[in-house]
């Protein structure tokens, strides 16, 4: 009887951290999924879209999940079969400089415009 009860917390012990494992692989793709843009829905996340290229994406992600490949690498094989647009944060590279600077300098300019206007308005008075 005692060998019996063992095999229960066993058994549960087992089955609970199964299931603590599927939901942090749940919260893995979900942060995966809406990191990827849909190619067919322009604007849109694979999370949100229901479009059969969103429904293969979802499934591909599944699938690496479960091979256990870290998110990095699953990021790098979409990379590589459809190209850096379909991530909606890419990584800072010599490609995507202008897409992470280019915010930054136009608010550069857009400040520096309005102190001049700004300035300007003051020596007039």
């Amino acid at each position: 009887m005692k060998i019996f009860k063992i095999f229960i917390i066993i058994f549960l012990f087992i089955g609970f951290t199964h299931l603590k494992s599927d939901e942090k692989n749940k919260k893995l793709q979900s942060k995966i999924l809406k990191n990827i843009r849909c190619l067919i829905c322009q604007g849109q996340s694979v999370y949100d879209s229901e479009s059969e290229f969103a429904s293969s994406i979802k499934v591909i992600v599944d699938r690496k999940i479960n091979e256990g490949l870290k998110e990095e690498l699953i990021y790098k094989f979409l990379r590589e079969k459809y190209g850096n647009w379909v991530i909606y944060y890419p990584k800072l590279n010599k490609n995507t400089y202008i897409l992470w600077l280019l915010p930054l300098l136009l608010f550069l300019f857009g400040g520096a415009i309005i102190y001049k206007k700004i300035s300007k308005n003051k020596n007039e008075k």
